[in-house]
């Protein structure tokens, strides 16, 4: 069976380990948080291409969504102003890499793969899977279904391995709105992205009561910030926050406030775990 469930007792200490072995690791100049507090400006890279995460408001033209939200937190909780640089699923990393972003919080879920190329804020504020949107009266009913079949999806998508694992022809986009584009275009048969910007979209918008979504999730992961590599100061300086995040209830607050659906149990989980130990 391809579908992974990663639970969250078995994530946490994944991230922890991570933590833990950077710290074995000949320390690097942190350079970002030094700019952080001496400019008093946090850069954070945010996907805008729509949904609860991130997206623009119609009626103010300004960022919305949680990914938003919690950059502005952050923000908040560094004394600094939050500057949002747009960025898609096709540039991100780069973004990061050069410089132009000093942190991502862009629907980009851990993988082993990207640990080993970024760093990472070792506690998730979140935990996400796929699933694909498909005509309500298209034959495909299991993920198994796609074997053979055009799929569409987004440059970068951590879901790319485990559809090509599936055997699914692949049609990669450089951004979520023009996979789904092409999907209504019956381009492909299937678009495969975040169960939690295809379910709104199926739920709530009228353009899409002709289709519904795949369950059960493809490939759940945990959703963390990403920062480059050797960061440990970076790192330690806002893990403390997103555990405070956690255990007050404020990311549940901002679940429910961008109207994310389903909930995610993880949240709960972790403010349990966060409340317990008082971390």
């Amino acid at each position: 069976m391809l579908l992974k469930r990663v639970s969250v007792k078995r994530f946490l200490p994944v991230m922890l380990g991570s933590l833990i072995a950077l710290s074995g690791v000949a320390a690097k100049a942190d350079a970002t948080l030094d700019k952080i507090e001496q400019r008093h400006v946090l850069v954070v890279g945010v996907l805008l291409s729509g949904g609860p995460f991130g997206g623009i408001d119609p009626a103010t033209q300004q960022p919305r969504g949680l990914n938003v939200d919690l950059a502005q937190e952050l923000g908040k909780q560094l004394g600094a102003e939050v500057q949002l640089v747009p960025v898609l699923p096709a540039n991100r990393v780069q973004f990061l890499q050069q410089g132009k972003v000093d942190l991502l919080i862009a629907n980009m879920e851990w993988t082993a793969e990207r640990g080993e190329i970024l760093g990472f804020v070792p506690t998730p504020f979140y935990r996400v899977g796929g699933t694909a949107a498909v005509l309500k009266d298209s034959k495909i009913t299991r993920w198994e279904d796609l074997k053979g079949q055009p799929v569409c999806t987004s440059q970068g998508s951590s879901y790319i391995k485990p559809l090509t694992e599936l055997g699914a022809e692949l049609k990669a986009f450089k951004s979520s709105s023009e996979s789904l584009l092409a999907l209504r275009g019956n381009n492909c048969v299937a678009a495969v992205h975040d169960a939690t910007l295809i379910n709104p979209l199926i739920a709530d918008s009228s353009e899409w009561q002709g289709y519904r979504a795949i369950s059960p999730e493809l490939n759940p992961a945990p959703s963390v910030i990403w920062t480059r590599r050797g960061e440990q100061d970076t790192q330690a300086r806002i893990d403390p926050i997103i555990k405070r995040l956690h255990r007050s209830g404020w990311l549940i607050d901002a679940q429910t406030r961008n109207h994310i659906t389903p909930a995610s149990p993880a949240l709960v989980e972790l403010q349990k775990q966060f409340q317990a130990n008082g971390a």
